[in-house]
């Protein structure tokens, strides 16, 4: 009942996804999300996004940025660390991801997408077949709307972990048999 918002992964931070070793499995795009996944909301982006785009650029990794944001705030993030951008992209309506793979000449197979929001983010990228990275929100500093989602999101992480723990008891067991 709330595996269409399960993750595929839940790590800390956009900054510690291993890239360079999804890049050798053949993962050639990665799609974000940008406030509160990779700098705090209505923030510019800073030295270390810049880095982590910079990087991107040079192994040849594709990027684009699929936000719910206006134009102007999601421009000027993805100008900054030069990648292509989404504005008012409807998460988690599918159409948003499947233009962004479109943008960066992707599919569902070599595309992942990275953000903070279970309801909006994983819920499109796992209705997209896209392979999802949850990430932990980067500030508490949200607008309301964000922070009233939050809640049922913190009932669905607990059933997401516990069933990631008996999954991973069952694999413990079959691998001692």
């Amino acid at each position: 009942m709330l595996e269409p918002f399960y993750p595929d992964y839940y790590v800390s931070s956009a900054y510690v996804i291993p890239y360079r070793q999804l890049y050798e499995k053949g993962i050639r795009g990665v799609i974000f999300d940008v406030d509160n996944t990779l700098v705090p909301h209505d923030q510019p982006a800073d030295d270390r996004a810049k880095k982590l785009f910079g990087e991107f650029h040079r192994m040849g990794m594709e990027t684009c940025l699929l936000s719910n944001n206006k134009e102007p705030r999601v421009a000027s993030f993805a100008g900054c660390v030069g990648s292509k951008y989404i504005y008012k992209g409807g998460k988690p309506s599918v159409k948003g991801y499947l233009k962004a793979m479109e943008l960066m000449g992707t599919d569902r197979e070599t595309t992942i997408f990275v953000g903070d929001q279970l309801f909006t983010d994983v819920y499109g990228a796992n209705r997209a077949g896209i392979c999802s990275y949850l990430v932990k929100p980067i500030h508490p500093k949200e607008e309301i709307q964000i922070v009233l989602k939050r809640y049922p999101e913190r009932a669905v992480l607990y059933f997401y972990k516990r069933s990631k723990n008996r999954a991973r008891k069952e694999n413990k067991k079959e691998g001692t048999i």
